[in-house]
């Protein structure tokens, strides 16, 4: 048999003003949670994430070393630790079922609360927060500056072969190496500038970063070409520094494309020329051109002529 306790008025008034003092701090202002949990979290083969947070008591009234911070994901509480970075971070590394691309949590925290000598239990809860799994990321360029004509690699993971490189919007030539790497030649685009490069697919564009381009000069000999058709002649390109890795790409375009035949031209890696041999084509005139290098255009000027034997036969020899 439990003997019952009497309990003076003056007691219970105390108590219950104590309680309603309790009462009256709520958790969320009590002990604030910020969420450090990135809202796109880039795919990893074991699928193990982890979930960061701030917890930073408000109020005095939070009893020293009663907090303990939860994370809650798919129905169920996780135990979360003190980060190794110290302060007021804890973590917890949650494994995500396979197929999933979404995830909903949110945070508790528990912690008791002290006043009018009375202590009892607290707790703050955050909004239901989303991250994604990002499939497709770019992790870094391999370099952010360079000349016309470069070849830079790109790194990431979720690469295909219909990814395409952009300077300020515009696509330029993209080579696909693997899901985790490509490259592009930086485009003939007036150097000193800086450029936002995007990676495009059918999906949209994701930003990469910017990349300046850096002025660099060409010379060319001969100055111009003087070909008859099925001639060929050598042509060299010469630049002031060793190509870069991947080597240098020399865009070269022409106004005449039927009466000059010559192949892509590429300055190998390390090296600072190459030479090239050029063939005539149909009859005509006109120009190479390359952009992009020194204050103006390379321009090499060209004529393809036909012998004079072939423009203007001999007449036949006449019987006696």
């Amino acid at each position: 048999m439990h003997a019952k306790r009497s309990i003076s008025a003056r007691k219970l008034f105390s108590w219950l003003g104590a309680a309603a003092a309790l009462a009256v701090l709520p958790g969320c202002a009590t002990v604030a949670l910020t969420n450090l949990t990135p809202s796109s979290l880039p795919e990893n083969p074991s699928q193990i994430y982890t979930f960061t947070l701030r917890a930073v008591p408000k109020s005095n009234t939070v009893v020293p070393d009663s907090l303990t911070t939860h994370l809650v994901v798919d129905g169920q509480i996780f135990d979360m630790k003190k980060s190794p970075v110290g302060g007021d971070i804890y973590e917890f590394d949650y494994q995500l079922p396979p197929g999933r691309d979404q995830v909903a949590y949110y945070y508790l925290a528990d912690f008791k609360v002290q006043g009018n000598g009375t202590e009892g239990a607290g707790q703050s809860w955050s909004d239901t927060l989303h991250s994604s799994i990002v499939r497709r990321y770019v992790l870094s360029l391999e370099v952010t500056r360079g000349p016309v004509g470069a070849r830079v690699g790109v790194f990431g993971r979720g690469f295909t072969p219909q990814d395409l490189v952009g300077f300020n919007g515009t696509g330029v030539r993209t080579v696909y190496l693997s899901p985790t790497a490509l490259s592009f030649f930086v485009p003939a685009l007036p150097a000193g500038k800086n450029y936002s490069i995007t990676l495009g697919s059918a999906a949209g564009n994701s930003p990469i970063g910017t990349f300046r381009i850096d002025p660099t000069n060409v010379t060319v000999a001969p100055s111009s070409l003087a070909l008859a058709p099925g001639e060929s002649q050598s042509l060299t390109f010469t630049i002031p520094n060793p190509a870069p890795s991947g080597g240098l790409l020399l865009d070269i375009t022409t106004d005449a494309p039927e009466s000059i035949i010559m192949p892509e031209v590429t300055v190998p890696e390390g090296q600072t020329g190459v030479t090239v041999t050029v063939q005539g084509g149909k009859p005509g005139g006109g120009n190479l051109f390359l952009k992009g290098y020194g204050e103006s255009d390379v321009t090499v000027p060209f004529t393809v002529a036909a012998p004079a034997s072939a423009a203007f036969p001999a007449a036949p020899a006449r019987g006696k």
